[in-house]
């Protein structure tokens, strides 16, 4: 079942143009200002449900007067997210001499599995309940979850939904984990670096995950959490090419497993930096996010990134449902084979409206 939302808004819309109906936002200041303004209809408009208002906008929040402060680094995490990305780059040399289908197993195959975990899981399902999924389907993502292994935020099974809603709440502000107005490396990866500015706490803790808590399959990894990383994003992607058709230990480490890994990690990371700084704003110019064109190659769809923050509950992250977009394509055919249901799509009057009311236009030249 799809559902197709038109949302009431307060905006007038030129004679010259249809009568639509939107959701379409306005602010007074950019993104990250302390004094923002939003026309927006009540919350049951956005969808019915308290998925879709966790991700909303709080323009009430402002930042603390005075310094920042200080930085406080986990040179734990320094330490071994330099040791991973060094090996990794160090054994980019044994790509010639593996096998084909250790490559074709480790860059598809295994990366595919762990974007998956990412961004069907955690993102859509865990963080904006755009969707929902059988059982088995759970279990399969479960598996998946465990893959692509992020110990720092792991810890805790609700962890990544409860940054990405702290994050959708308070974009670009001192209460976002990865905020991008901080520049660059600290969107990418330097926010695991170092501790958490203490707004991101206060607000995080504020933050109901109850549905994640009772969610058994959630639950029941999160107990076996470390033994399941172990196994699936280590032992399983060594093990099948060293077993299966005679792959060196040293390919079948450093390859299929540390390479993939880090290649997995960095996707991911662009989706909070570079999509975040690079590219047009066609749905609301007033905020950070952008459309970035290559960052949905290794994000498997991930990337739409101004669609997305504009309207966060839409399954599909993007306008343009398949194009560049793996992840809704699966999801499409899990709803096909009856795995998944009700996935949450925003109609295609409201996003004229969207584009035309607060966009900067880049739709117009396509």
């Amino acid at each position: 079942m799809l559902f197709v939302f038109n949302v009431p808004s307060q905006l007038q819309l030129s004679k010259d143009l249809p009568s639509f109906t939107t959701t379409a936002t306005t602010r007074t200041t950019r993104n990250g200002g302390a004094g923002m303004e939003k026309t927006l209809s009540n919350q049951e408009d956005l969808g019915g449900d308290q998925g879709m208002t966790d991700d909303i906008f709080d323009e009430s929040y402002c930042e603390k007067d005075g310094p920042k402060p200080a930085r406080r680094y986990v040179w734990r995490n320094i330490v071994l997210m330099s040791l991973l990305h060094l090996r990794a780059l160090y054994r980019l040399w044994l790509i010639p001499a593996a096998k084909p289908v250790t490559l074709a197993w480790g860059k598809f195959l295994c990366f595919l599995l762990s974007a998956l975990r990412i961004t069907m899981k955690a993102h859509r399902i865990w963080s904006h309940r755009s969707y929902k999924t059988s059982l088995p389907l759970r279990i399969f993502l479960a598996i998946a979850n465990s893959m692509a292994f992020q110990p720092w935020r792991e810890a805790a099974r609700p962890q990544w939904a409860r940054d990405h809603h702290v994050h959708h709440k308070f974009s670009e502000m001192d209460a976002d984990p990865h905020n991008a107005t901080r520049g660059f490396f600290f969107s990418h990866v330097g926010w695991l670096l170092v501790r958490k500015h203490s707004d991101v706490i206060e607000k995080g803790r504020k933050l109901d995950m109850a549905d994640l808590k009772a969610d058994k399959v959630v639950m029941f990894q999160r107990r076996f959490y470390k033994l399941s990383v172990v196994a699936m994003c280590f032992l399983f992607p060594t093990l099948v090419p060293w077993c299966f058709w005679g792959e060196s230990l040293r390919n079948s480490i450093f390859l299929p497993t540390i390479l993939r890994y880090v290649l997995m990690l960095n996707a991911t990371w662009l989706v909070n930096s570079a999509a975040h700084m690079f590219g047009n704003q066609p749905y609301d110019l007033n905020i950070n996010p952008r459309e970035n064109r290559l960052v949905p190659f290794g994000a498997l769809g991930e990337g739409f990134h101004n669609y997305h923050h504009t309207f966060p509950y839409d399954y599909s992250t993007s306008e343009f449902g398949w194009h560049y977009n793996f992840i809704t394509a699966f999801i499409d055919l899990m709803c096909l084979l009856g795995l998944a249901s009700d996935c949450k799509k925003v109609s295609k009057e409201t996003i004229l409206a969207q584009k035309i009311c607060s966009g900067d236009g880049s739709h117009k030249s396509g």
